[in-house]
């Protein structure tokens, strides 16, 4: 058997300083880093890391940059746990460890040259940043692009300053709702399903992107298959019990696949029928 080094252990995480800080909701902050000795974390659109706190923990979280833009890394981190409640405790200059990338992410190649709709559920918007920013830096590999993006309030609004960029761009159709409006909201107010229907697609060459709460999923595929996408377009995102990233410790199973290495990325035709999985 061949031995493995220490330091060569893939359970061993990398050394990652926060560059930035900025708080984006009550809930919700947006870290900056970059990898000890400027090393590049070389992930994919949709795959995730595994990221720790010394004496605390360890969780998994979305990388939300675009592996277009090298050198440096974003996450987006929301307040649940003891990890992540530890995290937004810390300041730029503080260093956590990185394990990473892990899992199967939004597959590029198939996608190029294709239309695109994006449907982005709160923080669902984290994961799919990476992807819209790789798609904005690569505009000439990609068709038409739609990005539907749902928030419960304005306030609960990530990346705000991106989302007015995309609205302004003139090669990407953005629209935005939410569930309760503020006094000053002007734009839609419904759930993100009461959007769909008046975008216009070309169905059999328009990939679906979903990523969002789980309960936004069944309505939000039955809409697209409403307007024809195939099955086999219409991709969804899972993060679901995630503690290993590397299958090991069968916590994300559902039914036999692993959300850390078979996905989270997923295609809907091979998972529609499972069970446990919507």
């Amino acid at each position: 058997m061949d031995k493995v080094a220490i330091k060569d252990s893939k359970y061993i995480p990398k050394k990652a300083q926060i560059i930035k800080v900025t708080q984006m909701t009550p809930h919700e902050k947006f870290f900056h880093l970059v990898l000890e000795g400027g090393e590049s974390l070389d992930h994919e659109p949709g795959q995730f890391i595994m990221v720790s706190v010394v004496g605390v923990g360890e969780v998994p979280v979305s990388v939300c940059s675009s592996p277009s833009r090298r050198g440096s890394f974003d996450l987006c981190v929301r307040a649940v746990g003891k990890v992540t409640r530890s995290l937004h405790k810390l300041e730029a200059g503080d260093v956590i460890g990185v394990r990473g990338p892990y899992g199967v992410g939004f597959p590029i190649r198939i996608l190029e040259g294709n239309d695109l709709l994006i449907v982005a559920g709160g923080l669902g918007i984290a994961p799919l940043r990476s992807l819209i920013n790789y798609v904005l830096d690569n505009r000439r590999d990609f068709g038409n692009v739609h990005i539907l993006l749902g928030c419960k309030s304005p306030n609960d609004m990530l990346f705000v300053d991106e989302l007015g960029e995309w609205q302004k761009r003139m090669d990407v159709h953005y629209e935005c709702t939410v569930d309760n409006a503020a006094p000053d909201w002007a734009g839609n107010v419904g759930l993100i399903t009461t959007l769909l229907p008046g975008v216009d697609i070309e169905p059999e060459r328009t990939f679906a992107v979903v990523v969002g709460p789980p309960v936004m999923y069944k309505f939000v595929i039955k809409e697209l298959l409403a307007k024809n996408i195939p099955e086999r377009q219409i991709l969804v995102s899972f993060e679901r019990h995630m503690k290993c990233g590397m299958g090991k410790c069968g916590r994300c199973q559902i039914q036999g696949i692993y959300c850390c290495q078979d996905g989270p990325v997923f295609n809907y035709e091979k998972i529609k029928d499972l069970s446990e999985a919507f």
